[in-house]
């Protein structure tokens, strides 16, 4: 499989840390994880932004590792997050998490499921 980055000369760059747009070619393996939220195995939430944020990506981790396949397959993520003051948090985090690896992003500010919930972030993947 591959993955090819997409950034059309016509259109405005992204703005860090993600591509515009990800080309998959020959996979032999889609996966779509559903939107993960700030849950343990206890179900206990923690109740600080980068706490619930740094779950969530273990949480996104588990569903590919059941998969067979890791964070650095995801082509895409979509973040849902309740406040646009975490915004620079969740970049960060996430960054932190995906390292050089960046997948296509689509970032929404809304309320989430649970009033702790401070954030939710489904990704597709593909190896």
């Amino acid at each position: 499989m591959r993955k090819v980055a997409i950034a059309a000369t016509d259109a405005p760059p992204a703005i860090g840390g993600y591509a515009q747009a990800l080309k998959v070619e020959s996979a032999r393996a889609l996966v779509f994880v559903s939107g993960q939220v700030p849950v343990d195995t206890a179900g206990q939430t923690p109740s600080d932004f980068a706490g619930q944020c740094r779950l969530v990506w273990r949480n996104v981790e588990a569903q590919l590792r059941a998969a067979g396949l890791r964070l650095d397959d995801i082509v895409k993520v979509t973040t849902f997050l309740a406040d646009r003051g975490d915004a620079d948090a969740n970049g960060a985090i996430r960054r932190e998490m995906l390292g050089s690896h960046a997948p296509a992003l689509t970032v929404v500010f809304a309320g989430v499921f649970e009033q702790d919930w401070k954030l939710e972030i489904e990704v597709i993947a593909a190896a």
